[in-house]
C-alpha cells in the first residue's frame, strides 16, 4: 500500500494550497457500488491501485475537514497533509463488511491527525495533555460566545455540556489565554524589559556542585537513618516491612499471613504498628 500512497505526493498542497483544491476537487467522487468494489479490491486482494483510487476520491473531504480548524492561525497546508495521513491510514484499516461508508469511516483517523498537529503546534507550552483536556480543548474555542472571560453561569454550563468539573472549565480557559514567553530577553528589548525574562530569574540548579554534594549527603543521611530504624524492629515485622514495601515482587498479606500463620489482619496490624514506629525513630 505505501508505494500506491506515495503517489499522492504530487498533489501535496505544501507549495500551492489554491491548486490543491482545485485538483482534489477536479476528482471524481465515488458511488457506493464504485468505493465497495475498490474496498473488497484492497481488502481482499491488498490491490494497492485499488487503495490509491480510494484515498485520492476522498482528499476533497480531508481539505473541508481542515477548513473548520482555520481558527487556530495554522497553516492550512499542513493541517490538510495532516489529515491525508489519518486518510491513509483509515483506507488501510478500512472493512467494506462494516456496511458504512469510507467517509464516515475516515473522519475519526483524518480529526485525530490534525488534532495531534494543533496541540503540537499551537503553543510552544502543551495546553492539553490528557484525554480530558484535549476534548475541553477543543469544544470550548466554540462554546465561547464573546472574547470576555465566562461568568460562572457559562462555565457551570459547559462543565455540563462537556462532562468536566468547573474547575477544569475555568484552568483550561486560562492555559488558553495565556501567551507563550521567550526564555530569554528579545534582541531589541532595552535594560527596563530584558531583565523581565525568564532566562533572568529561572535558575537551573541541577548541576551546581554545591547542590549536589547536598542532594547526595541527604540521600545517604536518610538511607543511614532508615537501615538503623529498621533494625531496631523485630525481626518478624522488620520481614513484613520488607516483603511489603521494600522489594519489587511485594507480598500479599495473605501470603505473609501463611507464612508465619496467622490471619491476614493480623498481618495488617503488625504492619502498621512497625511503620508506626519506623515513623517515630526516623522523626526522633
Amino acid at each position: 500500500m505505501g508505494t500506491a500512497l506515495q503517489r499522492i505526493d504530487v498533489l501535496s498542497p505544501g507549495h500551492n494550497l489554491e491548486s490543491y483544491v482545485q485538483a482534489v476537487n477536479s476528482i471524481a467522487v465515488l458511488t457506493a457500488e464504485e468505493e465497495r468494489e475498490l474496498a473488497e479490491r484492497l481488502y481482499y486482494e491488498q490491490d494497492l491501485d485499488a487503495a490509491r483510487q480510494l484515498v485520492m476520491s476522498h482528499l476533497r473531504f480531508v481539505v473541508h475537514i481542515a477548513k473548520s480548524y482555520s481558527g487556530y492561525g495554522l497553516s492550512q497546508a499542513d493541517l490538510i497533509q495532516e489529515g491525508n495521513v489519518g486518510l491513509m491510514k483509515a483506507v488501510k484499516r478500512f472493512n467494506p463488511e462494516m456496511g458504512v461508508r469510507l467517509v464516515s469511516f475516515a473522519v475519526h483517523w483524518v480529526k485525530a491527525e490534525m488534532h495531534e498537529f494543533i496541540l503540537r503546534n499551537w503553543r510552544i507550552v502543551k495546553v492539553a495533555t490528557t484525554k480530558a483536556q484535549r476534548k475541553l480543548f477543543f469544544n470550548l474555542r466554540s462554546s465561547k460566545k464573546r472574547l470576555a472571560w465566562f461568568t460562572n453561569e457559562e462555565v457551570q454550563a459547559v462543565a455540563k455540556d462537556l462532562g468536566v468539573e468547573p474547575k477544569t472549565v475555568r484552568e483550561m480557559e486560562s492555559r488558553m489565554a495565556s501567551q507563550d514567553t521567550a526564555f530569554d530577553a528579545g534582541v531589541d528589548d532595552d535594560s527596563d524589559q530584558a531583565y523581565q525574562a525568564p532566562a533572568f530569574y529561572l535558575e537551573d540548579n541541577r548541576y551546581d556542585p554545591a547542590r549536589q554534594l547536598e542532594d547526595a549527603n541527604w540521600t545517604e543521611t536518610s538511607t543511614q537513618n532508615l537501615q538503623n530504624a529498621l533494625a531496631g524492629l523485630d525481626e518478624r515485622s522488620r520481614d513484613i516491612l520488607h516483603h511489603r514495601w521494600l522489594t519489587d515482587n511485594k507480598a500479599t498479606l495473605h501470603e505473609l499471613a501463611a507464612k508465619y500463620s496467622v490471619s491476614a489482619e493480623r498481618i495488617r496490624q503488625l504492619e502498621k504498628n512497625a511503620m508506626k514506629k519506623l515513623k517515630m525513630t526516623l522523626q526522633a
